[in-house]
């Protein structure tokens, strides 16, 4: 009895839950093939936002997205990945959403994509300390 973990010990080594892995993952995965389709009008945007060397940065961080997803998604690396969901979230959220720069439907729709991005990076917040746990 005393040398058995308990079994909230035990549960916090246990990946969370798959079917919310996949949900989360499935949002990541859409927002970054639409990214590589849009690839050049996001460029432009980014430009416009200036933000250096956006015809590197933005395919850069999009495949980071995929790639940060897939290890969400498959519990691999996961603090790495969480880790940099959150870069990825924390660098262009308030960069690209940046909605109090803005005024009638554009302002509208980027405070929108703001707190769904928010939303998101609280969530690669839970992840990472999922994973932090597993340590």
């Amino acid at each position: 009895m005393g040398d058995e973990p308990s079994a909230e010990s035990e549960s916090t080594r246990d990946p969370p839950s798959l079917l919310g892995r996949s949900l989360y993952g499935g949002v990541l995965a859409y927002m970054a093939v639409d990214g590589f389709r849009n690839n050049e009008k996001r460029v432009a945007v980014a430009e416009g936002k200036g933000v250096p060397m956006p015809d590197v940065l933005v395919p850069f961080v999009t495949g980071m997205l995929f790639v940060a997803n897939l290890g969400i998604v498959l519990w691999r690396l996961p603090r790495a990945a969480a880790g940099a969901l959150v870069v990825f979230f924390l660098g262009t959220t308030p960069a690209i959403h940046d909605f109090w720069n803005m005024e009638g439907k554009e302002r509208h729709g980027n405070k929108i994509n703001f707190l769904k991005n928010l939303a998101l990076l609280g969530a690669a917040l839970v992840l990472l300390d999922a994973a932090s746990d597993e340590e």
